[in-house]
């Protein structure tokens, strides 16, 4: 039989792919739908894979909760890094978008030092100093490489270590399912606000690939949740990194982008950061939270 580790490693390997998915999907779709009805396509078809792990007694009573205003907070900072991520995949290359969000983990720990109290060291510090020195290669300011749209991973990033603190709050007492199933909510009554403003009516073919976007984002977060419970997360955190992997892969094959250099530079150095960050934390016995709950 297998070990829980190796259970935890599949686990996070289906979720690496599931967002994979998602993003390309996202990327293929931009060019012709509104980000709003993106989001909405995310939310709606997300609610598939959550009504498997919801028991079956919180049917009746599935939105009851003590915490309503952090539900929320977590929910609607989760739609603007959704929204951030989807600006981000749709006008810059698609491996260096995702690269950019590796970097969330850098943002968490210091929003966590900021509202929950948590001491940084002198490790995590420099770990910080590495991730954000790979996000400025990355971005290249000042340079004729550097572009605007750079902003909307990064953005994703900031809302991302918000959200980071709202989930260790909540997770003390909320299930995961509850968690989850607010944000989801959210996603699809933002999505629909916003097909007021601009809407493009699908075509068969293509709900082909808008439906699957919902499947394949809470797919993954659940797998996501599930490898954490089975496995230590200096086993399963390196294997999330096959998102870059296939972010590269697709970029080059579908969508005709060659990475720049500092891409790949930056990107080591955001992955040693946030292999140090998850290291600390382990030892410490602080709750992690593992980029892409969004």
């Amino acid at each position: 039989m297998f070990s829980s580790n190796q259970i935890g490693v599949f686990y996070m390997a289906i979720s690496a792919m599931s967002f994979s998915i998602m993003d390309i999907l996202v990327k293929l779709m931009s060019a012709t739908y509104p980000t709003g009805e993106l989001v909405f396509f995310r939310g709606f078809f997300g609610l598939i894979p959550i009504f498997f792990i919801i028991p079956r007694e919180r049917y009746k009573n599935l939105f009851q909760t003590t915490k309503l205003k952090l539900h929320l907070g977590r929910a609607i900072f989760g739609t603007l890094g959704m929204v951030s991520i989807f600006l981000g995949v749709k006008f810059l290359p698609i491996a260096e978008a995702i690269t950019i969000t590796f970097a969330a983990p850098i943002f968490a720990t210091i929003f966590s030092m900021i509202f929950l109290g948590e001491q940084v060291r002198i490790y995590r510090w420099i770990a910080i100093i590495v991730g954000l020195l790979g996000v400025v290669i990355i971005l290249k300011p000042g340079t004729e490489f550097f572009t605007i749209y750079s902003i909307f991973p990064l953005m994703f990033c900031i809302f991302f270590g918000s959200i980071a603190v709202m989930i260790k709050q909540l997770s003390k007492t909320e299930p995961d399912y509850l968690i989850i199933i607010y944000f989801t909510i959210t996603l699809i009554f933002c999505g629909i606000i916003s097909m007021f403003f601009d809407f493009k009516l699908p075509t068969l073919a293509d709900l082909l690939f808008l439906i699957p976007i919902g499947i394949a984002g809470s797919t993954g977060n659940i797998f996501l949740t599930m490898s954490l419970r089975r496995a230590s997360v200096s086993t399963v955190t390196p294997i999330k990194y096959l998102s870059l992997v296939f972010a590269t892969l697709a970029g080059i094959f579908i969508f005709n982008e060659i990475p720049h250099l500092t891409t790949f530079v930056g990107a080591i150095l955001i992955i040693l950061s946030s292999l140090i960050i998850f290291k600390r934390e382990q030892i410490k016995k602080v709750s992690p939270v593992v980029t892409r709950q969004v």
